[in-house]
């Protein structure tokens, strides 16, 4: 994509353009834990060598593009993460980003460090960042996480004015507060936050989105890209994908559907199969 005025949100047209479909399909790489977290497992060589056949099994069985996530570090962080962690994803997306070639890899640092995913991005070449709360507030385990659009989009400007960036609409795991709807939250995020992209999720990882609240979400903020961002399987693809503009699937795609244990080639051929025929072009 050429490079986009912050003050500007990517049309659905720009979004096809940069993922290279219509309907795109985003695989994500959970990172093992990492230096500092509690369960690091010791060796950065085993997260890094895990990220990269997570990626190269996503994107030789279909997906268009890959999210890296620093899933492995829970309790997260509910401000700014450390430094060792911004320094282990670096290396991790680098090593992606080579996977990938010229597809699309994108940046998530939990549980919300916009500023550390859009460094990252920017060091490695990365050319999208998710933000679980980009504006509004919420109740979440981490206490409450306010979002600071203002902060990440002037810093995007400064720093990768090319990168989208992706927000959720009411982040799983999370509680809004009082009188806070999907079709509120969406207007602003689109309206007031800028937001290239909305994510739509269930209630937690893994779970099921309703298509109700993707149609909320659309009814909020007509004409932008709205896609869905949790619990996706072969069975409710063709659902899913018949309301929404482009998915990110992750859990459900791990051996035995369970996040660590590595990305499964014959589940992603399956969905990827099965979303295809189903009008995710």
């Amino acid at each position: 994509m050429t490079a986009r005025r912050w003050s500007t949100p990517a049309t659905p047209d720009e979004v096809r353009v940069h993922f290279g479909r219509e309907r795109p399909l985003v695989g994500m790489v959970h990172l093992l834990p990492l230096p500092g977290s509690p369960r690091f497992g010791g060796s950065i060589g085993a997260v890094i060598e895990r990220a990269r056949a997570d990626a190269e099994v996503l994107l030789a069985e279909g997906m268009d593009g890959v999210l890296v996530e620093n899933f492995g570090d829970a309790p997260f962080a509910g401000g700014r993460v450390e430094a060792v962690t911004v320094a282990a994803m670096t290396m991790a997306v680098e090593a992606v980003r080579r996977v990938a070639g010229e597809r699309p890899v994108g940046v998530n640092v939990l549980r919300n460090d916009a500023a550390s995913a859009l460094g990252v991005a920017a060091a490695t070449g990365a050319s999208f960042i998710r933000v679980n709360v980009h504006t509004g507030v919420m109740f979440t385990d981490q206490g409450v996480l306010e979002g600071e659009a203002h902060r990440t989009l002037r810093e995007r400007e400064r720093i990768a004015p090319d990168l989208l960036v992706l927000g959720d609409v009411l982040v799983k795991h999370a509680a809004a507060p009082a009188g806070i709807d999907p079709q509120m939250a969406a207007a602003d995020l689109r309206e007031r936050g800028l937001a290239d992209i909305l994510i739509a999720s269930g209630a937690r990882t893994g779970a099921p989105t309703d298509p109700a609240r993707v149609e909320a979400v659309r009814r909020g903020a007509p004409g932008a890209p709205v896609w869905v961002g949790s619990g996706m399987t072969v069975e409710n693809a063709a659902e899913l994908i018949s309301v929404a503009d482009g998915v990110i699937v992750g859990s459900v795609l791990h051996r035995g559907g369970e996040v660590g244990r590595g990305i499964e080639g014959a589940r992603v051929r399956a969905l990827v199969e099965e979303l295809r025929g189903s009008g995710g072009r």
